[in-house]
């Protein structure tokens, strides 16, 4: 029996010295479910507040990609599954104590008010597209068809647009509140996740829109609303990691991995440096009128989101309680 124990754990690469039992999946999918929380938070918001007028329509147009890339995050997660044919079994019951259970409901509640935000604003958002459907014969029949269902949703866009934020806001925090719930990973055991990767996810959305922007006020809207986002994600990250000295002997030890560790020259030069720090600056002195090229600042935001979710995933996972082994 204890040949079997050292065996089938301790001498697996994945368990020994540390518990690395999710990869680059997980890591991809928390990175495609945090920038599609930050699309639905925007263009729900946006839609909210610039009511009745054609403004900010980058986010708009890139919000029908939302579900393309929470499908993109759930095909990841599928792949990571050890046991895929039992996918069914998350969707079989709802248990509320569950953080788990929560994440794949929220997952299946996105569709559907993504759907009805996209019809809501499909008018707007794509008019050379719906002109281009009301006028050829062969698309007209499906269009006539359609257009019911986008009236009724144009219609209720104050409901659709709030459930968008709120679907956005519960998909961006519930990854946070999943790894904080694992109390065997002390890196992890922290109120401030939830809030990180809503945060995290926000800017990089709002990054991602900007590259699709080419109004000037629509930029510098875009510009002045990631120097707060990027600025709170700093403040976050330095509260999360005191957070961790000032807690107990395992979360001050976990702390090490991100402070002289393995995990150091990633999350100071990948995460802070290249991906708050250096944008931040670039962005304050773009918006003092120097000429930076816009693409830049954005690019290492989606880089740095990235990073942020490798980073904390697999620092999250080489921490363990004293005496563990």
């Amino acid at each position: 029996m204890i040949e079997t124990v050292i065996t089938t754990n301790k001498m697996n690469p994945l368990v020994d010295p540390v518990m690395h039992i999710w990869g680059w999946e997980v890591a991809l999918y928390l990175f495609l479910g945090g920038l599609t929380a930050g699309l639905m938070v925007l263009a729900g918001w946006l839609a909210l507040k610039e009511r009745g007028q054609e403004r900010f329509p980058a986010i708009i147009r890139l919000f029908p990609l939302a579900p393309v890339f929470i499908s993109l995050g759930m095909a990841l997660l599928f792949l990571d599954l050890d046991y895929k044919v039992h996918v069914w079994r998350f969707y079989a019951a709802f248990r509320p104590t569950s953080p788990m259970s929560w994440g794949s409901w929220i997952l299946l509640l996105v569709y559907p008010a993504s759907i009805l935000f996209i019809l809501a604003t499909l008018r707007s958002a794509f008019p050379g597209l719906v002109s281009a459907l009301e006028k050829r014969p062969p698309l007209a029949r499906a269009w006539k068809a359609l257009s019911g269902l986008v009236a009724f949703a144009e219609k209720h866009i104050v409901l659709w647009s709030r459930a968008v934020v709120a679907c956005g806001v519960l998909l961006g925090m519930y990854t946070g509140i999943l790894l904080g719930s694992l109390a065997a990973r002390p890196f992890w055991n922290s109120p401030l996740l939830p809030p990180l990767f809503l945060v995290s996810g926000v800017s990089v959305a709002l990054a991602t829109a900007s590259l699709f922007s080419s109004h000037g006020d629509e930029s510098r809207f875009y510009l002045r609303l990631d120097i707060a986002l990027v600025t709170a994600e700093l403040a976050l990250l330095l509260i999360f990691v005191i957070g961790l000295l000032a807690s107990s002997q395992a979360q001050v030890q976990s702390a090490a991995l991100i402070l002289g560790g393995v995990y150091s020259a990633p999350f100071w030069v990948l995460v802070i440096g290249m991906g708050l720090a250096l944008p931040l600056l670039l962005e304050v002195l773009d918006l003092r009128g120097l000429e930076i090229p816009a693409f830049l600042s954005a690019v290492l935001v989606i880089f740095g989101g990235l990073a942020l979710r490798f980073v904390i995933l697999a620092a999250g996972q080489a921490s363990s309680w004293p005496g563990r082994y």
